[in-house]
């Protein structure tokens, strides 16, 4: 069987759920290539993939977590990181699987990156799809 190649590029600022949503990634993508790059921020994560499509990837997973606060500073920070994601993607003709989470309680940082909801195993789910449809697979499952 052929091995699809993954980078997971994380922000692990909040390293707690960083590593939830990483490590739910990697199990979905067991079994394949997969390359994981940190950076401090998700101002940073861009950057990063940038860099990483430059290899060649199938996939890129953006991944991390922004505390929604009293100023606007985190919603700057996410459509600053989203608007550089689409472009890259469709620059590159690479999928780029954009999870970076955005909550305003603990309780929605667990569950989306360390319960069911968990947006790492969404994300290598979304990456083997559109992997999936690149090797010839018809409806990406």
């Amino acid at each position: 069987m052929k091995k699809g190649r993954f980078t997971i590029v994380v922000a692990d600022y909040h390293r707690k759920y960083a590593d939830g949503m990483v490590q739910a990634a990697q199990k979905v993508l067991r079994g394949h290539r997969v390359e994981e790059v940190r950076v401090p921020g998700t101002f940073e994560v861009p950057l990063a993939v940038k860099r990483a499509l430059r290899k060649k990837p199938d996939a890129v997973l953006a991944l991390g977590l922004v505390w929604q606060g009293e100023t606007p500073h985190a919603a700057l920070i996410l459509k600053s990181a989203t608007d550089a994601l689409m472009r890259m993607m469709l620059k590159s003709d690479t999928p780029v699987l954009h999870h970076l989470v955005s909550v305003k309680t603990e309780a929605q940082a667990r569950a989306r990156c360390l319960g069911k909801l968990n947006r790492g195993r969404e994300a290598a789910q979304a990456a083997l799809r559109m992997w999936n449809l690149k090797m010839g697979g018809s409806r990406g499952r």
